[in-house]
């Protein structure tokens, strides 16, 4: 009787994972693992491919331009034509561009393999706007939660690509990677063709024109509606934005400091991301439950103080110290991402979400666009510390910020 007790709960707890929720969970576990495994020595095979630090931020730079560029037509095109569209036909688009990665002889042709793959990723809002669709409000932090976790079996991506150096070499183990990801996106693709359409749209086909011309017109929609929505939303996205700046500062660094600076062994760097995935993903169930039941707010600030305590750690870290920083990052991920897009769909009505979205992402983009330039000058013209010192002293003031300014809604949207 107990054991039946305990799978009728667990059945009802996990209620929402069918239709649009268990497409998106399966192509994700295809494309989570696929992706962390060139993404554990991306950096390193950009350096062998004449590279430097700075042209390293240069091509994070175009990426995120190009990412911002893409969200107001992406955001708009959601709400009128549509999510599915968008989305399954921009994933077929962005696992092509990975094979620019995969037969790349010098740097240039990863500049143009990114700029391809993240005007491709204009899918984004229509993305997070489905699956807000697709949740019902009292699961949300279940719901984004496991999302999550069904990428679990990227816990062995870092570890597959430390056997593909081992047995290939950087370069030609890279080269491997991108032809896996290519093929995990494809397949991805095609799973998503199951979606189901959340609202009722345009029929009409979205072409070429459809994006250039819709483009004055969600830029002036996706202002307009911050007059719709809680002022709450407005400081949620200002604090996370300028957090992915200086997170973005440091992000392509870590494996060069780590490498270079700390003297860890490339093979270790995949066993600490290892670590950091295994973290992650144990959190993300737990964080799940705490965001539904003690609200998002209290989520938020824990993680931006564990991402306080995790920094001094890695900048002056051994083997030891990184294993330590990369559980608290691990915790600090899952825990303000599920909060983070929790509280965005309590307070952001269905038919606004798209838009909205759109917004955050291109000037989160813009941002980090900059932030990834600004961190390859830093690292390799002035201190290699610095970006990491930077985040550190931004983690202090978005802890304050959220205390002060985050408010959770009486009434949830649906």
């Amino acid at each position: 009787m107990k054991i039946g007790r305990v799978f009728e709960s667990l059945r009802k707890e996990f209620s929402f994972i069918h239709g649009n929720v268990l497409v998106l969970l399966l192509s994700w576990v295809l494309m989570s693992f696929s992706m962390l495994i060139p993404d554990t020595y991306y950096s390193l095979f950009v350096l062998e491919l004449g590279a430097t630090p700075f042209v390293i931020g240069l091509i994070g730079f175009a990426s995120f331009i190009c990412l911002a560029l893409v969200q107001f037509p992406g955001g708009y095109l959601a709400d009128k034509y549509g999510r599915r569209k968008l989305i399954v036909t921009m994933t077929f688009g962005v696992g092509l561009a990975n094979v620019l990665y995969a037969i790349a002889p010098t740097w240039h042709f990863i500049l143009i393999g990114a700029v391809i793959s993240n005007l491709c990723l204009i899918y984004q809002a229509a993305l997070g706007a489905i699956m807000a669709d697709s949740i019902p409000p009292e699961k949300r932090g279940m719901g984004f939660s496991t999302m999550q976790i069904v990428r679990v079996f990227s816990i062995a991506s870092p570890i597959v690509a430390g056997f593909l150096y081992l047995n290939y070499g950087l370069v030609q183990g890279m080269r491997i990677a991108y032809v896996l990801v290519t093929i995990a996106f494809l397949l991805a693709a095609i799973i998503r063709m199951k979606l189901k359409e959340t609202i009722d749209v345009d029929a009409k086909r979205i072409g070429f024109m459809d994006v250039v011309r819709s483009y004055p017109k969600a830029v002036k929609e996706s202002i307009v509606v911050w007059k719709l929505i809680p002022r709450t939303m407005f400081y949620l996205f200002l604090i996370s934005t300028i957090m992915g700046f200086f997170a973005q500062m440091c992000y392509p660094y870590y494996v060069i400091y780590a490498t270079d600076i700390l003297s860890i062994e490339k093979f270790q760097w995949s066993m600490l991301l290892t670590l950091q995935q295994i973290v992650t993903f144990c959190s993300f169930l737990p964080v799940g439950k705490i965001v539904d039941v003690f609200g998002r707010k209290k989520p938020l600030v824990i993680s931006q103080i564990l991402l306080l305590l995790s920094m001094p750690l890695f900048i002056y870290g051994d083997f030891i110290r990184l294993a330590i920083s990369c559980a608290l990052s691990g915790i600090t991920n899952s825990m303000f991402g599920v909060a983070y897009q929790s509280l965005e769909a309590d307070l952001v009505p269905r038919q606004h979400r798209g838009k909205v979205i759109g917004f955050t992402h291109f000037f989160s983009y813009i941002l980090a666009a900059i932030g990834q330039l600004l961190g390859g000058f830093l690292y390799e013209k002035v201190l290699p510390q610095l970006p990491f010192l930077l985040l550190l002293a931004a983690s202090i003031s978005s802890t304050i910020l959220t205390l002060l300014l985050i408010h959770e809604p009486k009434k949830k949207e649906v």
